[in-house]
C-alpha cells in the first residue's frame, strides 16, 4: 500500500507548476509594462523621493543581483543596491550636531541696532565714547565689537565719520535759512515774459520772505538783494548766521561776499543734489499748485499782488506739516474767538482760512 506522501507529491507538483506558471506570467506582464513606461519616458530622468528609494531597496535586497539584473527596468541593479548599502549605513550613523562658528555669539539685535543709533546721531564721537554711553545703558561692550557693527553697516569706527546732511540741517535750523529762484510766465503787451522771483525760507520755523522779482537777475539786481537783506536788523534775518543756495550762476560772488562781510556764510549745495535744498524745493511746489499755476497774470503788478496775498497766508494761514502741522505764526485775535466760524479768502477765495468769530 503506498505511502500518503507518494500519493501526494504528483499533486504538490502540478501545484508548484500552476502557482509558477502564473507567477512567470505576471513578471513577464509587469516587465513588458515597465519597458513601454520607459520607452515613452524617453531620456528623461526619474525622480524617486526618499520614500520610494527606501521600498525599491528593500525589495531589491531580497531578490539579489541575479534577479534585479533580468527584472530592473526603471533604474540599474547597482543603483537599488546602492540605495541598500546606504540605508544600512544611515542605521548605524549617529546624527553630527551642527557645527557651531567659532568665537562669541553675535550680540542681539537690539543692541546692535543701538549701538548704530548712537553712532549715526553723533558722528563726531569715537569708539570709547561709544563704548562709555552704552555701559551707562547696562550694555558692556568691547571697542572691537563696537568698530565690526560699524564696519558691517559702512559707518568708519573713528571720529571722521561724515554728518549727514539731514542731521546738519536740525543741528544748524534755528541759524540757517535756504534761498532759490522760481520762474512765473507773466503776460504783457509784448507777450509772455518770464519772471525771476528770489526768496527764503526759514529752516527752523518754515517761514518765507520774498526778496525780489526781476525779469533779468543781472548782477546789479544781486548786488541790491544782498545789500537788502544785511540792511535789516530784525525780522527774519535776525540770527541767522548760514544761507543755503544751489550752485546757480546768479548767486555771483559779489553777491557771497556782501553777505560773507555782514557775516552770513553762504553754504553751497553739493552738485547734482537737488535735494540738499529740499525745503525752498518744497515752497516753489506749494506756491506754484496753490496759486500761481491757477492764475493767468498779467502784467508783474498782478504777479507782486499774488505774491504779498501767498505770503501772508503761508506764513500765517496755512498749517505746515514739517511743523506738526501748525501754524507758523497765527494772529492771536485769529485763536481766541469762541463764536461762529468764519473764513477769511484770499485773492478771490483761492486761499482760504477758518477761524471764529470773538464772542
Amino acid at each position: 500500500m503506498p505511502r500518503h506522501k507518494d500519493l501526494l507529491r504528483p499533486f504538490m507538483a502540478l501545484c508548484r507548476s500552476i502557482v509558477s506558471e502564473g507567477s512567470r506570467r505576471e513578471i513577464d506582464y509587469l516587465l513588458e509594462e515597465n519597458r513601454i513606461l520607459k520607452q515613452a519616458l524617453g531620456k528623461r530622468r526619474l525622480l524617486f523621493t526618499d520614500e520610494q528609494r527606501i521600498r525599491l531597496a528593500e525589495k531589491a535586497k531580497a531578490l539579489g543581483p541575479a534577479m534585479l539584473q533580468r527584472l530592473a527596468t526603471i533604474v540599474t541593479p547597482d543603483t537599488l543596491l546602492a540605495w541598500h548599502r546606504r540605508l544600512v549605513a544611515a542605521k548605524w550613523t549617529n546624527p553630527t550636531p551642527p557645527r557651531c562658528r567659532p568665537g562669541r555669539p553675535r550680540k542681539p539685535w537690539e543692541v546692535r541696532e543701538l549701538v548704530l543709533r548712537i553712532a549715526r546721531e553723533n558722528s563726531w564721537w569715537g569708539l570709547t565714547s561709544i563704548q562709555g554711553r552704552l555701559a551707562v545703558l547696562r550694555h558692556l561692550i568691547a571697542r572691537s565689537t563696537i568698530s565690526n557693527i560699524l564696519k558691517e553697516h559702512g559707518l568708519t569706527p573713528d571720529t571722521r565719520r561724515h554728518t549727514p546732511w539731514r542731521q546738519f540741517l536740525k543741528q544748524q535750523a534755528a541759524t540757517l535759512a535756504a534761498t532759490d529762484f522760481f520762474t512765473t510766465e507773466v503776460w504783457t503787451i509784448t507777450g509772455l515774459k518770464t519772471v525771476f522771483t528770489l526768496f527764503a525760507i526759514d529752516v527752523k520755523t518754515r517761514a518765507v520772505e520774498i526778496l525780489g522779482s526781476t525779469s533779468n537777475p543781472d548782477e546789479r539786481f544781486m548786488a541790491q538783494i544782498a545789500r537788502n537783506i544785511t540792511g535789516v536788523a530784525e525780522g527774519f534775518w535776525v540770527g541767522k548766521t548760514m544761507l543755503l543756495m544751489d550752485r546757480d550762476r546768479k548767486f555771483s560772488t559779489a553777491f557771497k561776499t556782501c553777505l560773507g562781510a555782514a557775516g552770513i556764510e553762504c553754504i553751497l549745495t553739493p552738485p547734482r543734489a537737488p535735494n540738499a535744498n529740499a525745503f525752498a524745493e518744497r515752497f516753489v511746489r506749494s506756491i506754484k499748485s496753490e496759486c500761481l499755476d491757477r492764475l493767468i497774470l498779467i502784467g508783474e503788478d498782478s504777479l507782486q499782488r499774488a505774491l504779498r496775498e501767498y505770503s501772508a497766508y503761508y506764513n500765517r494761514e496755512r498749517n505746515h506739516q514739517g511743523i506738526g502741522n501748525q501754524l507758523i505764526a497765527p494772529r492771536a485775535e485769529d485763536l481766541v474767538g469762541t463764536g461762529a466760524v468764519q473764513r477769511r479768502g484770499r485773492l478771490g477765495g483761492m486761499l482760504n482760512f477758518y477761524r471764529r468769530k470773538a464772542g
